[in-house]
C-alpha cells in the first residue's frame, strides 16, 4: 500500500498527518482547529478515498495562515513519499465539480515539477477560515508534492460553494491521477523527478 506519515513541527505549528493512498475516505482525526478547513480536509479525504488522519496545534490566535499552510506543505510531502518512483500511475487528470452555483475545474500532472495556476476569487471569512487560504493550501500542496496544478472556478457566488468545489475536484482529480493502470513509469523519459 501507498501510505505516507508525516511529522513537522515549527514556531508556528506542530502538524501530524498520515494519509493512504489506497484507502476508502476513511479518517479517525482531522482536527486543525479552523472548523471550516477541517470540512474541506474530510471532503478531500472522502471525494479522494484517502484514508487520512491530520491533527495540527498552530498559531491560530494569530490567524490561520501557518496552519493552512504548514498542513499543505504536510500534504504534499506525505504525496511525494507515497508515491515514490511513480511507477503505473495515470499521472494526469481533469475533474468539473459542481457545488450548487459552483463550478470548479482542476486539472493537473504528477510531472514532479511544481506550478500552479489558481483562478478563483474569494474574498472575506467561511466561518472561522479566511477564504484566500484555499490558494495557500493550493500552492503549499503543489510545490511540496512535484504537482502541476491548474484550479479554475468557472463560477460561483457562495465562498463556501466555491471552495468545496475546488476541493472535492482537487480530490477526485488527485484519485484518478494516482490510480495505478501500469507497471511502467509514465514519462517517455523513463523518470518523473
Amino acid at each position: 500500500m501507498r501510505k505516507a506519515e508525516i511529522k513537522r513541527t515549527t514556531k508556528e505549528t506542530d502538524i501530524s498527518l498520515d494519509i493512504n493512498l489506497d484507502g476508502d475516505g476513511s479518517f479517525e482525526v482531522i482536527d486543525t482547529g479552523i472548523g471550516f478547513f477541517d470540512h474541506m480536509l474530510e471532503l478531500f479525504a472522502v471525494h479522494g478515498a484517502f484514508d487520512m488522519n491530520v491533527k495540527c496545534n498552530g498559531d491560530i490566535k494569530v490567524d490561520g495562515h501557518h496552519s493552512v499552510e504548514d498542513i499543505g506543505i504536510c500534504l504534499g510531502n506525505a504525496l511525494r513519499q507515497a508515491l515514490s518512483d511513480k511507477r503505473g500511475i495515470r499521472r494526469y487528470a481533469s475533474v468539473s465539480i459542481p457545488m450548487d452555483e459552483a463550478l470548479a475545474n482542476v486539472a493537473l500532472d504528477i510531472s514532479g515539477r511544481a506550478y500552479i495556476v489558481f483562478n478563483a476569487d474569494f474574498d472575506g471569512k467561511i466561518g472561522d477560515f479566511d477564504s484566500e487560504l484555499v490558494e495557500e493550501f493550493m500552492r503549499a500542496v503543489a510545490v511540496n508534492a512535484g504537482i502541476t496544478l491548474h484550479v479554475n472556478l468557472l463560477y460561483g457566488g457562495n465562498n463556501h460553494h466555491k471552495a468545496e468545489a475546488i476541493f472535492k475536484a482537487f480530490a477526485r482529480a488527485l484519485r484518478s491521477a494516482v490510480e495505478i493502470v501500469s507497471d511502467k513509469i509514465p514519462s517517455s523519459k523513463g523518470v518523473l523527478e
